[in-house]
């Protein structure tokens, strides 16, 4: 089993390469953002990236889950697959864009767009064509586990974004313009970047067969993942409804400061993906799977406590004349950081028990979860953004979070029984409770200073330690999981 959790170990660290450096020089561009635009113009572009990222959803309709699911299956008809999967998602992508195109204007008003900038809409369009042709071949590189080419696309896409951004905003002076434009230009390298491996498996022709199965499979990715992204992103078009552009921004702003824990659930979700599914053949399949959990858990719960505790040092630190990591207009949304963070920790214990779906193939219940967190986020936001404003939004999320991941829980349970470490795990849970209620009563009564923000970190590993609830093998590998990250950077 330890070699079986190294090997994922070691891709999560290569796919760290991507995710880690990737999305630490994306978040560059929020104390960049902060510093050069209005809280309002982060709200407006904060907005229309919110139903971007639901459109991306829309456009690849859980072909790409299906891709993975059955190009593992039938590793001999990769190419067949590959074909079907990609010809048809280039169809339909243009199907979808000429009918976003006719319709831009009153997409344009319905998304609350000003009209200054209602010209944007069409950078949209052209970013989701190339992001979403993109995603097959990306998908064809996890499964085949070439996650350095892998990560060397997306890091370069993320390099291109940035000095791109940074060129347009303070040279040229073109706005918020600049932001789409750039991911435009980054989206388009990284499709031109796949091109060897599109042609590599490309045949021009579509399997009815296989395009049954993918679809019967992918579909209810779509309704599910809808509801996952609204999930996400709802809580932008909302907060803006029931608020102004400026405090969206604010928002949007500090929520981004969940990166650092949203990073690190990416980066297993990336490699957990393949894993599980190489895997669920093992004899001990559902043994390795409980063990990651309890892992996973584990070092959520470090990262969130260093976060919590020293996040708001963190943004406060003076870059430039005067001008923080986050821009000083926006620093008064820092205490929603925490809650963000904890609800990542529930994203990914979501992604773990997704492990039974896609083994047994029972997306079925995938939409009715996610709709229920879904439901659960516009509901409470609505309610309590009102009386406690966009921490009223952050709680939404949380709550969202903790919904989907207990739902799939007890779901996926009853048809693919895995004994997790519930022990252990509620011992986790418990020593962040407990961490995080002595930190804020020394918040609120204003004795949080860096000495007891330290003293409180060690005392956090400590109870690790005494508490039994980390071993000398699992601190042993770890060790080695770090030593790999060290060793990218």
């Amino acid at each position: 089993m330890i070699d079986k959790l190294k090997e994922l170990t070691k891709d999560t660290a290569v796919y760290g390469v991507s995710t880690i450096v990737g999305r630490f020089l994306n978040f560059l561009l929020v104390p960049f953002y902060t510093n050069v635009f209005t809280t309002a113009q982060f709200g407006i572009y904060t907005n229309i990236y919110a139903y971007l990222a639901f459109l991306n959803i829309v456009y690849i309709y859980g072909m790409d889950a299906a891709y993975l699911k059955y190009a593992s299956i039938e590793k001999k008809s990769k190419k067949k697959i590959f074909s079907t999967a990609f010809l048809f998602v280039t169809l339909s992508t243009a199907a979808l864009t000429l009918i976003f195109y006719l319709f831009r204007a009153p997409i344009a008003r319905a998304m609350l767009v000003p009209d200054k900038y209602t010209h944007l809409i069409n950078y949209v369009i052209l970013i989701l064509i190339f992001d979403t042709l993109a995603l097959i071949p990306f998908g064809n590189l996890r499964l085949e586990r070439k996650s350095v080419k892998f990560s060397i696309i997306k890091v370069l896409n993320i390099c291109i974004n940035l000095v791109l951004n940074i060129y347009l905003i303070l040279v040229q002076k073109w706005g918020i313009e600049a932001i789409f434009f750039s991911n435009l230009a980054a989206s388009v390298f990284s499709f031109v970047a796949l091109i060897p491996e599109i042609v590599k498996y490309l045949r021009l022709k579509i399997d009815g067969e296989s395009l049954k199965l993918m679809l019967k499979f992918g579909l209810p990715y779509l309704p599910a993942s809808i509801a996952a992204i609204m999930v996400q992103v709802i809580d932008r078009p909302i907060v803006l409804m029931l608020t102004d552009n400026s405090t969206l921004g604010v928002y949007q702003a500090n929520y981004k400061l969940g990166v650092f824990m949203m990073l690190f659930v990416s980066m297993f979700q990336y490699a957990w993906q393949p894993f599980l599914l190489n895997n669920a053949g093992e004899k001990n399949a559902k043994e390795i799977f409980a063990k990651v959990l309890s892992l996973f858990v584990l070092v959520a719960s470090a990262i969130w406590v260093t976060l919590t505790l020293f996040i708001g040092d963190l943004a406060r630190i003076e870059i430039w004349h005067g001008r923080t990591i986050i821009g000083r207009d926006f620093l008064g949304g820092l205490y929603i950081v925490p809650v963000i963070l904890l609800a990542y920790i529930f994203h990914g214990m979501y992604v773990n028990f997704n492990a039974g779906i896609y083994i047994e193939e029972k997306t079925k219940y995938l939409p009715f979860i996610t709709g229920g967190g879904a439901l659960i986020n516009v509901v409470s936001n609505l309610l309590l953004i009102p009386i406690w404003g966009i921490l009223g939004a952050a709680f939404s999320t949380l709550f969202s979070y903790m919904f989907m991941s207990g739902s799939l829980f007890f779901t996926v349970q009853k048809f693919y029984r895995v004994n997790y470490d519930y022990k252990r795990i509620g011992k986790i849970f418990l020593i962040i409770l407990i961490i995080a209620g002595v930190n804020y009563l020394l918040y609120f009564n204003h004795v949080l200073t860096i000495g007891a923000k330290v003293l409180l970190l060690l005392t956090y590993f400590a109870l690790l330690i005494f508490g039994r609830v980390i071993s000398k093998s699992e601190l042993k590998m770890l060790g080695e999981f770090a030593g790999k990250l060290k060793s990218i950077f």
